[in-house]
C-alpha cells in the first residue's frame, strides 16, 4: 500500500509538470501567432523617447514633493504640455546614440545600423550627438567607424559628439569629424599619435635549438616578425609604415578641425578636459546629460539603439517571461 501511495504521487507530479509543459508551450505558440508581424518583437532597432523619460523622472519627484491637489495640477499641465508638443511638427528632433569603444572598433556594426536608420528621417534641422568613449584602436576599424559619422554629416544633419570620459587616439579620430565636440570636466582627448608594438622569441628559440623558417615573395612583405630574426632593416621599413599613419592621421584630423595646431597636438600627447578646451580639441566643457538636458526644451530626443538579432533560445526564454507574467 506504501508502494502504491509514493507511486501515486509521482504520478501525479508527472501529469502536472507535463500539463504546465503543456500550457507553456501553447502560450507561448499563440503568442507567437497573435504577434506575427509585430516589428517590437522581431526590430533589432530600439527607440526611446528621452524626454518623456525627463517627465517621468521629474513627476516622480513632484508626487512626493507636492501635496496631492498641487500634484493632481502638475500633472494636468504636463499633459497638456505632452498634447501640444505632439502638434509642432516645427520642433527640431535629436538623435541620441552611444558607441563603447574597443581595440576592434566592434561597436560600429551596431552604430552603421542606427546612422542607417536615422537618415531615413532626419533632416537639416535635425541633429545626431554620439555619446562616445573609446581609447582606441585599429587604424582601418576605426577609420570605418569615422566614415559611417560622415555620412552624417553628408546629409547636412549636424553632429555633436560627446565624451564624457575619454576620445583617444582612434577615438578621436572618430570625434574629429564632428561639428561640435563637448567634453566632461575631466575627460581624456587627443593622443594623435600611433604605436605598435610586439615581442620577439627568436632568441629563446634559438636557445631550445628551434628553426624557424618564413618565405616570402615581395621585398616588404614581412617587415618585424614574432619569431624570426629582425635585422635594421626590418625595423626601419616598419618605423617609416608608422610614420606614414600618424601622417595620415594628422591630415585627417586637420580636414576636420582646421583649427588645431597640429604641430601642438598631433605629437601622441593626450589632454584633459579643460586642456582640452584650451588646444581647440574641444568646443565646450559639459556633460552629455547637461547637453541633453538643454536640448530637451527645444527639440525632441530619440535615443536609438542596435541590439542585433538575439539567439533563438534567449528570445524563447524572453517569450516564454512574458507568458509567465501574464502580459506582453
Amino acid at each position: 500500500m506504501e508502494f502504491l501511495a509514493e507511486y501515486g504521487m509521482f504520478l501525479a507530479k508527472v501529469i502536472t509538470l507535463v500539463i504546465a509543459g503543456l500550457a507553456l508551450s501553447s502560450g507561448i505558440f499563440a503568442m507567437i501567432r497573435a504577434n506575427k508581424g509585430d516589428s517590437s518583437l522581431t526590430s533589432s532597432l530600439q527607440v526611446r523617447h528621452l524626454n518623456a523619460d525627463y517627465d517621468r523622472a521629474a513627476m516622480a519627484i513632484k508626487s512626493v514633493m507636492l501635496p496631492r491637489k498641487a500634484f493632481k495640477a502638475e500633472r494636468k499641465q504636463l499633459k497638456s504640455r505632452i498634447k501640444s508638443r505632439g502638434k509642432e511638427d516645427s520642433r527640431s528632433k535629436v538623435f541620441v546614440m552611444d558607441f563603447q569603444g574597443d581595440i576592434r572598433a566592434s561597436g560600429v556594426a551596431g552604430l552603421r545600423e542606427e546612422i542607417t536608420a536615422l537618415l531615413t528621417i532626419a533632416g537639416p534641422g535635425d541633429e545626431a550627438v554620439l555619446r562616445l568613449e573609446s581609447p582606441g584602436g585599429q587604424v582601418p576599424a576605426y577609420g570605418l567607424a569615422a566614415a559611417q559619422l560622415l555620412r552624417i554629416k553628408d546629409r547636412d544633419i549636424r553632429l555633436t559628439v560627446a565624451v564624457d570620459k575619454m576620445a583617444a587616439s582612434g577615438g578621436y579620430m572618430m570625434a574629429c569629424v564632428a561639428d561640435r565636440i563637448t567634453a566632461a570636466p575631466f575627460a581624456i582627448l587627443g593622443s594623435i599619435g600611433v604605436v605598435a608594438q610586439l615581442p620577439n622569441f627568436n632568441r629563446l628559440l634559438k636557445k631550445k635549438e628551434i628553426d624557424y623558417e618564413q618565405f616570402m615573395a615581395g621585398e616588404h612583405k614581412r617587415t618585424v616578425t614574432l619569431f624570426g630574426e629582425n635585422t635594421d632593416s626590418d625595423r626601419q621599413k616598419f618605423q617609416e609604415e608608422i610614420e606614414e599613419v600618424h601622417t595620415l592621421f594628422k591630415d585627417f584630423v586637420g580636414t576636420h578641425r582646421p583649427q588645431l595646431d597640429l604641430k601642438a597636438v598631433g605629437t601622441g600627447e593626450y589632454w584633459y578636459g579643460s586642456r582640452a578646451l584650451e588646444h581647440k580639441l574641444a568646443d565646450e566643457l559639459v556633460t552629455s546629460d547637461d547637453y541633453l538636458l538643454r536640448a530637451s526644451a527645444e527639440s525632441d530626443l530619440y535615443l536609438l539603439k542596435h541590439t542585433g538579432k538575439k539567439p533563438w533560445f534567449s528570445r524563447l526564454l524572453s517569450q516564454a517571461t512574458q507568458v509567465l507574467s501574464g502580459g506582453r
